[in-house]
């Protein structure tokens, strides 16, 4: 199973990116529990300096963006 974790205080990229993740791990039946994290504390314990951050596998693959569907499926399949 892979874990994600979509880091931000909820703005608009921070719901975009999390609707095309639950789209994409449904898409290609890819077993993943996808957490979105808010409080500050947990969020600064990552080293990005814009939302939304994306970790997989508690490995940050993205920050201040949000990544193509080759990227994030790239990840996904790689976790």
């Amino acid at each position: 199973m892979v874990n994600i974790k979509i880091l931000g205080a909820g703005c608009v990229n921070c719901r975009r990116l999390e609707a095309i993740l639950v789209k994409l791990v449904d898409e290609n039946k890819i077993e993943a529990h996808i957490e979105k994290v808010t409080d500050f504390d947990e969020i600064v314990k990552y080293p990005i300096l814009g939302t939304p951050g994306l970790v997989i596998n508690e490995k940050l693959v993205s920050a201040g963006r949000i990544p193509s569907l080759t990227e994030l499926l790239n990840w996904l399949n790689g976790a």
